[in-house]
This record gives C-alpha cells, sequence and structure tokens, in this order.
C-alpha cells in the first residue's frame, strides 16, 4: 500500500486492516471505509463520527480526516481508497461538494455495493497476483465498479457545497502542510513562520482541535508512515527512519515502542508472517445488504 500523504494519478488500493488511529491528514482521492468488526470514530473536519459493524463512510477528496479506536475488541474494516479519475462522470461532484455526513449506516447500504466491493476486490487482486500494470481496460472496469458504489451512495449522502475558504484556514494549511512536510527537518517555529502565523496560533491548533502538541503529532505522522514501508517494502530499518523523517533510530524505536510496545524488526517479522498466513475475506463474508 502506498503511504496515504503521497499525491498520485490511477492509483486504487483496496484491503483489509485493523482498524487504528490516524492522525488528522488529507489526500486527494476518494476513500470508503466499512467496519466489518468492532467501532471505530471518523473524524471529518472539525467533526467527530461514530461506527458501528456493518457502517461505511465515504470520504470525498480533500476533505481533512482522522480515525480513533476507542473500542476494547480488536475491530476491522475494509477500505478502498481511488482516484476521482475512477469516478467518470461523477467526480465533478466528488470535487465541488461534500457530505453532510459521511457515514451510512448499515440498514441503508445497497446490496450492489456489496456485489461491486467484491468484484472489484476480485479483479484488482488477480491482476496484482499476475503482475499487471494498470491497463486501459481495467481502468475501465474498475471505473464501472466504482460507480456504482457511488450511484448506491449519494442518494443516501446528504451533499452540500464545498467551503472553499476552508482551503485558506489554519487548520486545512496546517494538515496540508505537515502531510508535504514531514519527512523534512521541520519544528513549530519555523512551520509558523512558512504559514505566516505566530507559533502560539499554530500551538492552538494541535491542541484545540487536534487534541496534541506539534511534536507528537508529527511523530505521529512519521510513525504511520514508517509502519507502511515495514509492512510494504524491503527497505532496511536504517532507511525506513530516514525516509520517515525521524532524526535517529533512537527516536524512531522510542516512539515505536510507545504505540506498539515491539521493536520495528518484531513489527515487521510479525506482519510478514500474518500477511503469509491469512487469507483475504471478500466483502459479502462480512456484509449485510439492502435490497433496493
Amino acid at each position: 500500500m502506498k503511504p496515504l500523504f503521497e499525491s498520485f494519478e490511477d492509483d486504487i488500493e483496496i484491503y483489509k486492516r485493523a482498524n487504528i488511529h490516524t492522525p488528522p491528514h488529507l489526500h486527494g482521492f476518494i476513500e470508503f471505509i466499512y467496519i466489518s468488526k468492532g467501532t471505530m470514530e471518523i473524524g471529518v473536519g472539525q467533526e467527530l463520527y461514530h461506527m458501528e459493524k456493518g457502517d461505511m463512510a465515504v470520504i470525498f477528496p480533500g476533505q481533512i480526516q482522522h480515525t480513533q479506536v476507542f473500542d476494547t475488541e480488536k475491530g476491522t474494516g475494509l477500505y478502498l481508497i481511488a482516484s476521482p479519475s475512477y469516478a467518470g462522470s461523477i467526480s465533478d461532484t466528488l470535487l465541488k461538494k461534500v457530505p453532510v455526513c459521511p457515514v451510512i449506516k448499515s440498514s441503508n447500504i445497497h446490496k450492489e455495493i456489496q456485489f461491486a466491493f467484491n468484484a472489484l476486490y476480485e479483479e484488482i487482486a488477480k491482476n496484482k497476483e499476475k503482475g499487471r500494470d494498470i491497463d486501459a481496460s481495467s481502468k475501465v472496469l474498475y471505473q464501472s465498479y466504482i460507480s456504482i458504489i457511488l450511484l448506491r451512495s449519494l442518494p443516501v449522502l446528504k451533499l452540500t457545497e464545498r467551503d472553499e475558504k476552508g482551503n485558506g484556514d489554519l487548520i486545512y494549511r496546517t494538515v496540508s502542510y505537515i502531510a508535504s512536510n514531514f519527512t523534512k527537518e521541520i519544528s513549530l517555529t519555523s512551520m509558523a513562520k512558512d504559514l505566516y502565523v505566530s507559533p502560539f496560533a499554530l500551538s492552538r491548533v494541535f491542541s484545540g482541535t487536534f487534541h496534541t502538541n506539534f511534536n507528537r503529532y508529527l511523530n505521529e505522522t512519521r510513525f504511520i508512515y514508517a509502519q507502511s514501508l515495514l509492512r510494504y517494502t524491503d527497505q532496511t530499518i536504517t532507511e525506513v527512519y530516514e525516509n520517515a523523517g525521524f532524526e535517529s533510530q533512537r527516536t524512531f524505536n522510542r516512539v515505536f515502542t510507545e504505540k506498539l510496545h515491539m521493536s520495528p524488526r518484531e513489527y515487521r517479522k510479525i506482519i510478514r508472517q500474518d500477511l503469509e498466513n491469512s487469507t483475504d475475506e471478500l466483502f459479502v463474508s462480512t456484509m449485510g445488504s439492502k435490497d433496493d
């Protein structure tokens, strides 16, 4: 899986993973999150929404989002992330409007969403197994499935016009700045200077909106990126912490141990074993449906 902080065209991912805390971030994709087990809170903008088993969230491109997990039960979710180009003619709506509430309750999820997710999952898995790139015919097929999901989701979601002023506010600029610069050497002072605000005003965004401080937010962002590098690449531990922006391996190990109670090397070993031993589940095996 490619990190969510990158911006690239014609990409699509569908996978199952544990529901975890993620710091506020943004990207240029349309994203669907389906809760197959447990509960999760998803934050979009400054609002927080509760999700239970069978619920699905739809996050439009450019929306600030984060997730929180308070459930003691280990929850899992199915995640579909795709470039707006896969939405076809609907992409214009995705870029001009946003949902008032991004969560669709399980009772309102149409059975054709279930079909499209299963078909898309199987097709992408088959192409990846054979090492195929996304060609024109594959893109048309993927676009068809995503259009089905969107066409059955949008009528349930109440849409409103995007607040264009939002792209200029400090919260948006803060998330965007971290997403673009977290691998570099940055500080609260240097960031405030680049954003033309006072360090005090910027500090209030982290404490008041994100309920954390600058250093913790930055390390959390780097940690999540490092996790993806450990899981999906063959980079060495040194390459991982350097590419994720950590200034030293000591800091990297400390943050990792605080989060997962294990070293990065132990995490990579365990996650590789899990990937080898696990069997992928189809969307239909966990998802309820609505007949019409």
